[in-house]
């Protein structure tokens, strides 16, 4: 079982700290939610941009929360994959990609 979210929903924009925290807040519900056999797939499909600030207080908090659980769709978009990396060597921690 899966639950699968869409962060075009948050807008195709995602840049600044501040508006990353205010959408894992408003996210936090349904995160909750979430069954503990359950993964949650991450949907980067139309995203324009994705900022490593608004991608570390969303994406983080939810990968410290949910571990290998979290898996993230991969992307074609440069913007998704340069800032996942950052993510990934800043936080020294890795994410489980699905190629689909």
């Amino acid at each position: 079982m899966k639950m699968k979210i869409k962060l075009e929903k948050f807008g195709t924009t995602l840049i600044s700290r501040e508006l990353g925290s205010e959408a894992f807040k408003a996210f936090q519900p349904t995160l909750l939610e979430l069954p503990p056999n359950e993964e949650l797939e991450i949907d980067f499909s139309g995203i324009l941009t994705l900022s490593s600030s608004w991608a570390d207080e969303f994406l983080s908090p939810i990968l410290t929360q949910l571990g290998e659980r979290l898996v993230l769709l991969h992307s074609d978009n440069l913007s998704v994959q340069a800032t996942l990396k950052i993510l990934q060597e800043a936080n020294k921690r890795q994410f489980k990609f699905r190629y689909e």
